[in-house]
């Protein structure tokens, strides 16, 4: 396997390839597509920043093209543009993240490492400003994240945990837009 470029993130196409890519290479492909009087220099340092951030802050070397675009589109609107990328649904009512595909990302299923990545999760799915942010597979997580095989006392106290978190970090969180909370 060849490693990858340190100033390249990998971005997944909705086919499935993966392509590197540089924040100059991204730049040139949305300044060419712009069709408004938007500051190209501007668009390069947007881009530069949303890239900087899924790799430098988020520690990630693939992000799929949809989240690039919908990250940039924020970091435009906040500059006081208005810009809808293609397939990007401006008024996107709920977002939605697995609980147990969480805990499985967690190595050996740890909650120690469990806990931060459920709220780097919920921090990405705020940034998309929906309305309603759903938590999918919550039994599931926490039978994984005790180790059990069937439910017991422990999976219901795991349960409430993660539950009594999510509602602090929702709280606690200054993007919260006053969105509803569903776990399931």
């Amino acid at each position: 396997m060849i490693a990858l470029n340190s100033e390249c993130l990998l971005f997944q196409l909705a086919s499935g390839e993966s392509i590197p890519c540089s924040p100059e290479m991204i730049c040139i492909d949305v300044i060419s597509s712009s069709e408004s009087l938007i500051d190209p220099e501007m668009l390069r340092h947007a881009a530069a920043s949303v890239f900087h951030y899924f790799k430098t802050e988020l520690a990630r070397e693939t992000v799929t093209v949809a989240e690039f675009a919908a990250a940039l589109e924020k970091v435009l609107r906040t500059l006081g543009l208005t810009i809808c990328s293609a397939g990007n649904d401006p008024a996107r009512e709920i977002s939605t993240a697995d609980l147990r595909a969480l805990a499985g990302e967690s190595a050996d299923r740890l909650e120690l490492l469990f806990y931060p990545r459920l709220r780097d999760e919920m921090r990405w799915l705020l940034r998309q400003s929906p309305r309603v942010l759903r938590f999918r597979g919550l039994r599931g997580c926490a039978k994984q994240l005790s180790g059990a095989r069937r439910w017991s006392s422990r999976c219901e106290k795991t349960q409430e945990q993660i539950v009594a978190y999510l509602r602090s970090c929702l709280t606690a969180e200054p993007e919260q837009n006053h969105c509803a909370l569903v776990v399931e």
